[in-house]
């Protein structure tokens, strides 16, 4: 052998004193480390709770479509009981008088047992209504595109029927946009938080990674490796974790929304779920509601990527 060709012990007393990132075959950054699955379970969390926060927006979204959609082409007249009057005799009256309406396409009075049906959420099964004064129902389609003339058919509803009320739904519709509204501005809000809550995450397990590779970062300068390799190293790593992260956040979040719609569905039979099924309709986000939880997974994964490059050039800044 050689004098000037080192044998193999000089080869390992060499990687021994490399820095354990630099030994061969290692990565500068360990991907798999307790930090780094605890950082992941981080992000899957956040990601979960911020694609059901988006879920919930445009599941609000959709229902609000379907409320002002059906309560803008409707109105009511409201008939109260009144012991000096034939009631049923008022309603027919309603019913004609409203048919005679243009721009009404359909009138249906809404039987006493379907009004009666109607409370059951509320005040449960097998009671006596006959003596509580339940209003009689009739509900008015309007046509497509139609403008009636309804404050003269109100005030002729009136003077011929002074129990009569005519509900134009205008002041529904107005607090279901805004309640809607509220909600879509509140599961934005959300998201927007957690994806704070994400980058601060990330900002935060990048320095510690930079503070315990920093014998390694020095070694690299000293080779003559640039700020932008050192970034993309860790920028890789972090976007794998929050790839990983997103990934499983995600589709947990898709598991329990499919999960809720797939109880709603089963349980439509119930009085509460007609109630629930009123309010959300179906229960189903649709493609757009699974398409802004896959989206909100990606924008973790790259915000995971941008925060920690940008993380390391600053702390490479501060070395130099």
């Amino acid at each position: 052998m050689s004098m000037h060709e080192p044998d193999g012990h000089e080869h390992e007393h060499e990687e021994r004193a490399l820095p354990s990132n630099l030994r061969r075959d290692q990565p500068l950054v360990p991907v798999d480390s307790v930090a780094g699955r605890a950082l992941m379970a981080v992000i899957a969390i956040l990601t979960f709770l911020a694609a059901l926060s988006a879920g919930a927006a445009v599941l609000a979204a959709r229902a609000s479509e379907q409320w002002r959609g059906a309560v803008a082409n409707e109105m009511t007249i409201q008939i109260r009981p009144d012991s000096r009057r034939d009631t049923q005799s008022d309603v027919a009256r309603a019913v004609a008088m409203a048919q005679a309406v243009d721009g009404i396409e359909a009138v249906r009075a809404v039987p006493k047992a379907e009004s009666d049906k109607l409370l059951e959420p509320w005040l449960g099964t097998g009671l006596d209504l006959v003596e509580l004064p339940v209003p009689r129902l009739i509900v008015l389609k309007l046509k497509s595109n139609a403008s009636p003339d309804l404050a003269s058919f109100g005030a002729a509803l009136r003077r011929e029927l002074p129990t009569a009320i005519l509900d134009d739904h205008r002041l529904w519709v107005r607090r279901l946009s805004t309640m809607a509204s509220t909600i879509i501005l509140s599961g934005t809000v959300v998201v927007l938080l957690v994806l704070t809550a994400a980058a601060l995450a990330v900002a935060f397990a990048t320095r510690g990674a930079m503070a315990g590779s920093r014998d390694s970062v020095e070694v690299l300068h000293l080779v003559g490796a640039n700020d932008a390799f050192i970034a993309r190293e860790f920028q890789s790593r972090f976007v794998r974790l929050g790839l990983r992260g997103g990934a499983i956040g995600g589709l947990a979040a898709i598991v329990v929304i499919a999960l809720l719609g797939w109880l709603a569905s089963s349980l439509s039979a119930a009085p509460e779920a007609e109630q629930l099924q009123a309010l959300f309709g179906a229960f189903e986000i649709g493609w757009s509601g699974y398409a802004a939880v896959i989206l909100v997974a990606t924008v973790v994964a790259a915000i995971a990527g941008l925060v920690s490059r940008f993380t390391v050039r600053h702390y490479l800044r501060i070395l130099a």
